[in-house]
């Protein structure tokens, strides 16, 4: 069998046969996406040079991008794009291409996505001769060659066929196949291409999912798909490729958002999809000021390693101090042997020195003089590290967890507030004037939020001075974030309101002014390179 046929993977369309004399294949200039209403997009300045914006998902090195204190994402230009716009890109860029290597707009798609949307790739392979090693690779038939077909049943529209999927009958008009003459039903058409699209999330199907499905005419395969949400996942998956490989493009994080973000440059700054989640464009993580992205990384890395598991090994055991198997005391004295039968040792289990020195006690405090000398001996063992360390990510992790945990509870914190927006209504109070509610809690918001990720920005911070400064900015910020907390989980009373109100608005006042000092401290650190860093 030739080489091509083994690619010929084409619906056979009833309304448009090709007949045995038709000539080459007319080249396409326009990508057929089925029954989708395509709208242009409105850019918000630059040029929509995205088809040449290649490099990667993510931007920007990992950093801050010198996002300074005060600066909220409007600062940071960018626009939330709906599937249908991206397919819009996604037709002009393979326009651009087709007007030099003129293929119909289906195979062009596919050979940009084989090499990640590069047309200078493309264009260098595609002009260097060996065009069906490149067809053949992007498992698509060369459009220059005329498909050899084997001969569709003839039968006519009335009369019935068994489909051999289903082992129903229908009438011929309901069947439809590829190219190889293999025909089967509408139904199980559609059944079979709806798994491929949900469950396995290919947007080019095969009958055996290694060779792709020549979809020339989409319009037939989503006439196979009745549900929409079948196909609003097709058109994600097509346009994936496209948007992985865009480092001006990022699909939003949120579950079950189809909505991508564009920049006019890619940087680690605060970008906001129409669904209100609010994430860093660089990393894809929810916006993370004042940690940078890459400790950011190691500090969710750390996480979901550390399992309750490990952390109760960390602080119940101890390693053998010569074959550093680990040890598990199960009874009161401190006399220990090692279990591994290739070491035996006997070690103290207090001091993990050698047991034949002891005699019945632990004689280690018997030769140091003072505490000092007795801390700095404890911190040089092995055991003792382990176990500070422990201590001090738990201390970390838990401020973390605790702030992130507020945060969880954020929508019930709103509808607590607007309760008491509406009773502060009845006491003669206007829409306008209980406002200042509203405005703390959105403070309040965001101060936690800085003060979660300033805890991962603190883990893995060295001590000097400038680390003294930041600590104690950190401080004042946690102590003042928890009093205006205070405030708004208090009892309202007619006697208390205007107390309340301007009690509210003084702290929330004085939280934003902190956690504009706190950013600013740790942007001028970023950008004098005052800080050290822990290499965990």
């Amino acid at each position: 069998m030739d080489s091509d046929e083994g690619y010929n993977y084409e619906f056979d369309d009833e309304e448009e046969e090709c007949s045995e004399d038709s000539g080459e294949e007319e080249a396409d200039d326009t990508l057929d996406l089925g029954e989708v209403e395509l709208v242009e997009p409105v850019v918000a300045g630059g040029d929509r040079g995205e088809c040449g914006e290649n490099g990667g998902g993510s931007g920007g090195g990992g950093g801050l991008g010198g996002l300074g204190a005060g600066q909220d994402e409007e600062d940071y230009r960018f626009e939330v794009l709906t599937t249908e716009q991206i397919l819009q890109h996604m037709v002009e860029c393979i326009r651009e291409v087709n007007e030099v290597i003129q293929n119909p707009a289906t195979i062009t798609r596919i050979l940009l996505s084989h090499f990640n949307w590069d047309k200078e790739k493309l264009m260098e392979r595609y002009f260097d001769g060996n065009l069906d090693k490149l067809f053949s690779e992007c498992h698509v038939i060369n459009p220059s060659k005329k498909a050899r077909t084997r001969p569709m049943s003839t039968r006519s529209s009335n009369q019935d066929m068994h489909c051999q999927i289903c082992y129903l009958n229908f009438p011929n008009s309901y069947f439809t196949g590829l190219e190889c003459g293999h025909k089967f039903c509408m139904q199980c058409w559609g059944d079979y291409l709806t798994t491929k699209i949900i469950e396995e999330g290919m947007g080019q199907v095969g009958p055996d999912a290694v060779f792709i499905l020549r979809n020339s005419n989409a319009a037939v395969l989503m006439r196979l798909i009745t549900d929409s949400k079948v196909k609003l996942k097709y058109q994600h998956l097509i346009t994936n490729s496209f948007v992985e490989c865009n480092r001006l493009l990022k699909w939003c994080p949120a579950p079950d958002c189809h909505h991508v973000v564009k920049v006019q440059y890619p940087d680690a700054k605060p970008v906001r999809c129409k669904c209100g989640r609010q994430f860093c464009f660089n990393c894809g993580e929810n916006w993370h000021d004042p940690v940078k992205c890459k400790w950011l990384r190691k500090w969710i890395k750390k996480c979901d390693d550390d399992s309750e598991t490990s952390n109760w090994i960390a602080a119940n055991t101890k390693e053998c101090p010569k074959c550093h198997v680990t040890i598990e005391k199960d009874g009161g004295c401190n006399h220990m042997v090692c279990r591994n039968q290739n070491c035996k040792a006997e070690f103290c289990w207090v001091c993990l020195g050698p047991w034949e020195p002891h005699g019945s006690a632990c004689t280690f405090r018997a030769f140091l003089t003072g505490a000092s000398e007795i801390e700095q001996a404890l911190s040089d063992r092995p055991g003792s590290r382990s176990r500070a360390a422990l201590q001090r990510y738990l201390f970390y992790c838990n401020r973390y967890m605790n702030h992130m945990q507020s945060l969880r509870f954020e929508h019930k914190l709103y509808a607590q507030v607007k309760q008491k927006m509406e009773e502060m209504q009845q006491h003669n109070m206007s829409w306008i004037e209980v406002q200042f509610l509203k405005k703390a809690v959105d403070v309040l918001c965001q101060c936690r939020s800085t003060l979660m990720f300033t805890y991962v920005f603190a883990f893995y911070l060295k001590k000097n001075n400038q680390s003294i400064i930041f600590e104690n900015n950190q401080a004042d910020l946690e102590n003042a974030t928890e009093v205006l907390s205070g405030y708004l989980e208090r009892d309202i009373s007619q006697d208390s309101l205007q107390d309340i109100k301007q009690k509210v608005q003084d702290k929330y006042r004085y939280c934003e002014s902190r956690r504009r000092v706190l950013l600013q401290h740790v942007h001028e650190g970023y950008e004098k390179d005052l800080w050290e860093y822990i290499e965990d």
